[in-house]
């Protein structure tokens, strides 16, 4: 996989044009750190108030699990492989009027999702027009190139579109289980996408920010079994869901993982935000699957930390740190001079998955000052995200190119 690079330049634009969607990842990535910020809201009001959901086939916590997964993830995803394909195969992806329609159709499931989610079917429609529209999207170009190396992602799509359609099942009252399925789908396919990318970039990403000559390599045979170790835990987990094997898989991924990023490990990360983010995230990642074994084998270790540690420290992280770089990046701006925020931004975000991880294991009375702590750090990151990128993400390149 080639990494994400800024495009030659073709043509000018007027440099007062409003270019949110010129290129994918410049709706997706604003959109997704606003409803960051309103699902987690809304999500840490019913938690406070005890607010019951206005639906009787998916419990509250499905429902907040499915919209950071399929909501928030997903745009993300949506918005770096509309990007990423564009480089991989010099063919032009969503932009314009075809973007603004995907854009609606992710947009108005959510809306749906947050507002009236008893019009769960129209929300189904959405989203489900949504999943279909953006694989064909991002195959096309991949398939016309013949860039068969690029199926693993697409599988990926493919498989998270297909949970997000199990969740709905049962949310339309057909299933009994769909819901349980499809959120450790969606969880462990976007880390595992997650720990994919991060294997193909991040060393290209060091190698080149760091001040030190640093040739970093990759173990084949780590990357091979921790792809085998997390189709089998997600398979494991849908089917006999054997407590000895979920433990034994943990481990092994835990620290075949963390022998990788060991190997990455450089001086000279500590001193860019853009890197330090993500190889922090990545450690979360780890320490989730450590805390997911530990969870079969110490009562005072609950499975709910461990995805906790996925979702915010994982997902939450490394989101954080992919938009911040693909977004400088791609509107032309120098990638090693990054808004000062960015401390503040990945710090805060950080300190939500320490507070609603660590702090109740060492201080299980306060469970709920730990969610509180947790939703309000995050929610002040994407906040904070959102001010300091909307006119990078809404403003044409400074270049005056296209994208």
């Amino acid at each position: 996989m080639q990494p994400l690079t800024i495009s030659p330049p073709s043509r000018k634009v007027p440099a007062n044009q409003f270019a949110l969607f010129n290129l994918g990842f410049r709706p997706f990535f604003l959109l997704a750190a606003c409803f960051a910020v309103l699902s987690i809201g809304l999500w840490v009001w019913k938690y406070a108030t005890h607010s019951a959901l206005v639906l009787n086939t998916v419990t509250a916590s499905q429902w907040h699990a499915h919209e950071m997964l399929y909501g928030f993830a997903f745009a993300v995803i949506a918005g770096f492989l509309l990007t990423a394909v564009k480089n991989w195969t010099g063919l032009q992806t969503l932009h314009g009027r075809p973007l603004i329609g995907l854009v609606t159709c992710w947009a108005l499931a959510r809306a749906v999702m947050l507002m009236a989610p008893y019009l769960v079917a129209l929300a189904a429609a959405f989203d489900g027009l949504f999943n279909l529209w953006l694989l064909i999207a991002v195959a096309r170009p991949i398939i016309q190139v013949k860039q068969w190396r690029q199926l693993g992602v697409l599988s990926k799509v493919l498989l998270l579109s297909v949970g997000n359609l199990a969740f709905y099942s049962q949310a339309l009252g057909w299933t009994n289980q769909g819901a349980h399925a499809a959120l450790w789908m969606g969880l462990l396919l976007n880390v595992s996408l997650i720990m994919v990318m991060s294997r193909r970039i991040l060393p290209m990403f060091i190698e080149r920010g760091v001040k030190e000559q640093v040739t970093l390599k990759n173990s084949v045979w780590i990357d091979r079994l921790l792809m085998v170790c997390l189709a089998a835990l997600l398979i494991n987990i849908l089917t006999a869901n054997a407590e000895i094997l979920n433990t034994v898989l943990g481990l092994t991924i835990s620290v075949s993982a963390s022998f990788r990023l060991w190997r990455w490990h450089t001086p000279g990360i500590w001193q860019l935000p853009l890197l330090w983010s993500f190889y922090l995230g990545l450690w979360l990642i780890n320490l989730g699957f450590l805390l997911y074994a530990l969870s079969f084998l110490l009562p005072s270790i609950s499975v709910i930390l461990a995805i906790h540690c996925w979702a915010i420290g994982g997902i939450g992280v490394i989101t954080l740190a992919m938009m911040t770089r693909v977004s400088l990046g791609h509107t032309g701006r120098n990638i090693h001079n990054p808004p000062r925020s960015l401390v503040w931004i990945f710090g805060l975000v950080i300190f939500a998955t320490l507070s609603r991880v660590l702090l109740p294991i060492v201080l299980p009375d306060f469970y709920r000052l730990s969610v509180m702590l947790a939703a309000s750090t995050w929610i002040a990151a994407f906040t904070l995200f959102t001010i300091v990128y909307w006119p990078i993400l809404s403003q044409p390149r400074i270049d005056g190119t296209p994208g």
